[in-house]
């Protein structure tokens, strides 16, 4: 009997100790070095200043590039201009900024070139080329158009107003430009042989535009 009752009061400890185990509240995880979140809690990403793929909607969407704008280039001093070689072509003033040299060498390959119409605009290296061709040619030589443009689309290229550097006059009929002080103009070839021209011209009916910064 005394082995019996010694049974049954350790069964029944055993009970009550396994009550007690499971009624213990669980002990809180600790959010420590683990980067693990407080027990009980939800795991949240903080909410981005922006979308993904750095868009801030917060602030206006940047419009397209200006033509040339890369920065302002210093404008010319009293007596920098070009000059017409007697072989036709043109050279660019003592100090002038490398990208107006650099249209002044693209727009020298294809100074004499023979004048076709709608030439240098299926392609950039063409048996001859228009007015609109010609300037689109030089200007791409320096970097500034991608695509050349018709007469009427130079019209609005670039920025309103002369230029310190490069002004391009322009209508639906024809283009020209003056390049430091020199005029680039198909018409006139005929008498001089060269587009290049040291005389200007009216620009009275043209749109008068200009590269950003020159």
């Amino acid at each position: 009997m005394r082995h019996a009752a010694a049974r049954s009061r350790r069964r029944t400890t055993m009970v009550v100790t396994a009550l007690l185990v499971l009624a213990a509240p669980a002990p809180a995880a600790h959010a420590g070095s683990s980067g693990g979140a407080a027990y009980g809690t939800a795991s949240q990403a903080p909410t981005p200043a922006f979308p993904p793929g750095g868009a801030d909607t917060t602030q206006p969407a940047p419009g397209p590039s200006a033509p040339g704008a890369a920065g302002a280039v210093p404008a010319p001093t009293a007596g920098q201009t070009a000059r017409v070689l007697s072989s036709g072509l043109a050279v660019a003033p003592a100090g002038a900024p490398a990208v107006v040299q650099a249209i002044i060498t693209a727009a020298n390959r294809i100074a004499k070139a023979t004048y076709l119409w709608g030439g240098g605009h299926a392609r950039w290296n063409d048996k001859g080329y228009d007015c609109s061709g010609s300037v689109s040619y030089a200007l791409h030589g320096a970097g500034l158009l991608d695509t050349p443009l018709v007469s009427g689309d130079l019209a609005h290229w670039g920025l309103q107003g002369p230029g310190t550097w490069v002004t391009i006059y322009a209508n639906a009929a024809h283009v020209y430009m003056t390049v430091a002080g020199l005029r680039f103009d198909t018409s006139g070839q005929q008498q001089s042989g060269t587009r290049w021209q040291p005389a200007l011209r009216t620009n009275r009916g043209f749109h008068v535009r200009h590269p950003a910064g020159l």
